[in-house]
């Protein structure tokens, strides 16, 4: 585990992860649970470094039934999910806690929402830095780097640091 970066604590048979514990991945990626010959197997919780959390019942270590539970406390539902479809957009929280007032639009999910470093993005699981192209997690530590693809899907759809000034149409050559 120490050349992957990973961690365990907890009961061994044989040598290998048996009964239970506790594996840490490099990413900061938790699961508590059970575990049976070295593999996830029975319940456990893998626990997300944004807050989210997935409560499953493994099998050889795949998992078998489960609920995602995001970091606000919505639990995704495989059937009747009806959050952000085309009926209704508003954010969870909008959701439990009713809308704001008018002249103060909710942006995000997050009340108040994560202030974006200068000339950066929010890409959803951390801030995007398109000069190094470089994903980091709300707290700095690097995430990942974005490719091709990733990058422009990021620069045309996320939340960015900077205002820009779109201009504005002349309604009544529309006529």
């Amino acid at each position: 585990m120490e050349l992957t970066g990973s961690s365990y604590s907890g009961s061994y048979k044989n040598g290998r992860m048996e009964g239970e514990g506790e594996y840490t991945f490099p990413t900061g990626t938790r699961y508590v649970g059970q575990m049976k010959d070295g593999v996830f197997h029975g319940k456990g919780v893998l626990y997300f470094p944004n807050g989210s959390k997935y409560e499953a019942t493994w099998d050889k270590g795949l998992s078998k039934e489960g609920k995602y539970t995001f970091s606000d406390g919505l639990e995704y539902e495989e059937d009747n999910w009806d959050f952000c479809d085309g009926y209704d957009r508003r954010f969870y929280t909008e959701r439990c806690n009713g809308l704001r007032p008018a002249g103060e639009s909710q942006l995000t999910n997050q009340v108040p929402p994560r202030v974006i470093p200068d000339g950066c993005y929010d890409c959803g699981d951390g801030f995007y830095d398109p000069t190094t192209r470089v994903v980091t997690d709300y707290h700095q530590n690097f995430l990942r780097n974005a490719d091709d693809k990733e990058h422009e899907w990021i620069v045309r759809n996320c939340r960015k640091s900077w205002d820009e000034i779109v201009g504005q149409r002349n309604y009544t050559s529309d006529l």
